[in-house]
């Protein structure tokens, strides 16, 4: 499974890139607010740090104005995803920055058939928000699995890109499932490596080292 960060914060992003755990970043504006900078500017500064593709959203509704806005995001840097949302205009315009040989994250995915739409516009990542739909008292997990189901009967290149991740063991169920992606915030990245025996397995193994009165080094 792929790690993507879902943030704008530059510091959250180049401390994980350091650890050698991203494989992207996706960005929206609403994210772009909480980080208070320009979008550009900072857009620029993530696809400076990271190797993997970044996700920068298209805030417009109608075509003609989404394809605009794309080319400009476009031409920040070569590792540019489009992101934009699953309408009908936001399908046309991923079927039209695709044929371009851009890629194109297609946003806000709620149901198997939007998904299945998407991948026929030529989506590279589909992104299914999990938490939303599990706010609303249905497993999110689900759509997960018929994604996964549908796209594997028609072998569509399309890659699931789990959002709206909010838990562990969201990232362990969508790898369960064969999600190809997990978009996490910074915090639940990093709580992936925590568990309290590996603490106390830890303490015990440093407590009976220090008893030996050894060093290495």
């Amino acid at each position: 499974m792929k790690f993507f960060v879902d943030t704008a914060d530059v510091k959250d992003i180049r401390e994980l890139n350091e650890l050698g755990l991203l494989d992207g970043v996706t960005t929206n504006p609403s994210l772009i607010m909480k980080a208070g900078r320009d979008i550009k500017e900072v857009t620029k500064e993530i696809c400076d740090i990271v190797d993997g593709p970044v996700s920068a959203e298209v805030t417009a509704t109608e075509f003609t104005a989404m394809m605009k806005e794309a080319d400009i995001l476009s031409k920040i840097a070569d590792n540019i995803c489009i992101k934009v949302p699953l309408t009908f205009d936001g399908l046309r315009a991923c079927k039209a920055i695709t044929s371009d040989g851009r890629k194109v994250n297609v946003t806000l995915c709620f149901a198997a058939t939007q998904a299945l739409l998407a991948a026929k516009a030529g989506a590279t990542f589909i992104s299914p928000f999990i938490g939303r739909i599990d706010d609303m008292g249905v497993d999110g997990m689900e759509l997960i699995s018929e994604i996964r189901t549908i796209y594997d009967n028609y072998d569509f290149k399309t890659e699931i890109l789990a959002a709206s991740v909010r838990t562990v063991n969201h990232v362990k169920q969508a790898a369960l499932i064969g999600a190809d992606v997990a978009t996490v915030p910074p915090a639940t990245l990093r709580a992936l490596v925590k568990h309290p025996l590996t603490d106390k397995g830890l303490d015990a193994f440093l407590a009976d080292w220090a008893k030996t009165g050894q060093k290495i080094g």
